[in-house]
């Protein structure tokens, strides 16, 4: 069977110090990218003096659009492409050698026009350990049936990125999951590769973190996603958690009913993020193992709580939008 040419997308914005990583991966493809189309979005560092240093071992155009998001330029990107396979990757990441021939190989069986790849985390430090084991999932987690790839890790024909109509420009962020939903409405159930691995390194700050999921449930806002998700956590928080909170403070027999309740709850929600972290305690000291099953829990409520915070200021947005 002849084999079909794949153009690999990303964009990138002052991502200097970072970009190496992702395009020595690119380099390192047992399967090489038949192009890469990278687009700038304006980057005041020196991402793009780094990118030209790649052009003579990539077959790479860099096309700079200052002031585009992530999902204008993605857009632009595909539209400039030359091939009808489009992978897409992000500059915060690397891919595991063999990631692009196991992102291509499902295209070889008839009406496949989407292949949903993976990502795992890269940490390098203890937080950034028990970051990636709180808020990523791991393969155990995954139904092939139901997941929704991040743009980091897939492959689709440019046909279907056409019918679903591109990435959403009027999204800053969770752009990725509206082109899911559109694709599958389109396309139809994906393609699982699971061994299209790309390697992505969790938030390294408290800062950093809470910023990063107060866009995403921003961006959960204005797309109008995951509604009883973020009705469940403010019933936790708002009411559930209050109450406990009264009865562990409350007469002999409330509170022990309130501790119980309490203890259950936080063993509940801290579960699976515990079961992850024993798969990655290897380079772990049993200090660092004990340090990282206590961020874990504060890990979800900072999460939550940026949730709760960015999820409104969506909603405001797209109810103003919708005047």
């Amino acid at each position: 069977m002849t084999q079909r040419s794949v153009s690999v997308i990303a964009t990138v914005l002052n991502e200097g110090d970072a970009i190496h990583r992702l395009l020595d991966s690119l380099l390192a493809q047992t399967r090489p990218a038949d192009e890469i189309i990278i687009v700038d979005g304006g980057s005041r560092d020196n991402t793009v003096a780094v990118l030209s240093t790649y052009q003579a071992r990539l077959p790479l155009r860099v096309l700079v659009e200052p002031g585009c998001n992530i999902s204008q330029g993605r857009n632009r990107a595909i539209a400039a492409a030359r091939h009808e396979i489009i992978a897409s990757t992000d500059a915060g990441v690397w891919s595991e050698p063999d990631w692009l021939a196991a992102l291509l190989a499902p295209f070889a069986q008839p009406g496949v026009e989407v292949v949903a790849g993976f990502f795992v985390p890269d940490a390098a430090t203890p937080f950034e350990i028990a970051m990636g084991a709180t808020v990523l999932p791991t393969l155990a987690d995954i139904d092939p049936a139901t997941f929704l790839p991040s743009s980091r890790s897939i492959a689709f024909t440019r046909t279907a990125w056409q019918r679903a109509g591109g990435y959403p420009e009027w999204l800053d962020y969770c752009e990725d999951l509206i082109l899911d939903f559109r694709l599958r409405a389109v396309a139809g159930p994906f393609a699982w590769a699971p061994q299209a691995v790309a390697h992505f390194r969790p938030r390294s700050s408290w800062t950093a973190f809470y910023k990063q999921y107060y866009r995403y449930a921003r961006g959960d806002g204005k797309a109008d996603l995951w509604r009883r998700r973020h009705a469940v956590r403010y019933a936790t928080y708002l009411i559930a958690l209050p109450t406990l909170l009264a009865c562990a403070l409350g007469g002999r027999q409330a509170r022990a009913l309130g501790w119980l309740g309490l203890l259950l709850g936080v063993a509940a929600y801290n579960r699976r993020p515990w079961q992850r972290l024993r798969a990655a305690w290897e380079p772990l000291t049993w200090a660092q193992r004990l340090l990282t099953l206590g961020l874990a829990p504060l890990i979800r409520v900072v999460g939550d709580v940026a949730k709760m915070t960015g999820y409104p200021v969506g909603v405001w947005w797209r109810w103003r939008r919708a005047r």
